[in-house]
Order: structure tokens, then sequence, then C-alpha cells
């Protein structure tokens, strides 16, 4: 049974600070040798994950308004598609930002994901 999960020649503590490396208990420090930006979504740093979620707003924002208003061009209705995408691309990029701080379905790994 040792031979199928760690081998013969891991230790008990080899095989226990593995595991909870894998789930994330050990201090941020003793999982990665940097100490900085181990809590942060996919261990960036704070200036890259703030311009990511800058980009992610900005961007949702453009691609809404460039909808709206094509649209209201297309049709006719000049302000109003446009009113109603602005909130839906606001929306879409507060999403985004949610979904970059998320915890990842896939991790904690097994049916106890608390």
């Amino acid at each position: 049974m040792s031979e199928e999960r760690g081998g013969a020649g891991d230790s008990f503590e080899d095989r226990l600070k593995a595991a909870r490396s894998r789930r994330g208990l050990d201090a941020p420090s003793a999982r990665s040798g940097s100490g900085s930006g181990d809590d942060l979504p996919s261990g960036g740093s704070p200036w890259g994950i703030g311009l990511r979620v800058g980009v992610e707003l900005v961007a949702a924002l453009v691609v809404a308004v460039a909808i709206g208003y094509g649209l209201d061009w297309i049709f006719g209705t000049r302000p109003i598609l446009t009113a109603v995408f602005v909130p839906l691309g606001g929306a879409a990029g507060v999403l985004n930002v949610y979904r970059l701080f998320a915890p990842k379905r896939g991790e904690g790994g097994g049916a106890h994901n608390g």
C-alpha cells in the first residue's frame, strides 16, 4: 500500500508535509521561497493582481459600451441600449474579478470541499 501512495523510501513526515502543502495548510513562507504574493490569485505580485483587476473591469465596460453603441446605431435607439449594456458590462467585470479571487472548484480534492 505504501508503494502506490508515496513509495517505500518516503517517511511519514515527508508525506504529511506534501499533503499539507497540497491542501494549503502550511504557512505561506513554507510553501514558497519568495514569501510575497502567496495568498494572491495565481501567486502574482500585488501590482500585477491590481493591474489585472483594473484591466478586467475596463475591458468589460469597453466591450459593453461598444455593443450597446453598435446596437443603438443599427436600430436607431440612440441612448437606450447603451444604457442597458453599461450596467451589464459592469456586472460582467465584477463577476470576472470575483472569479479571479474565488477559490477554484477543483482545489481541495475529494468530497469534503467545505
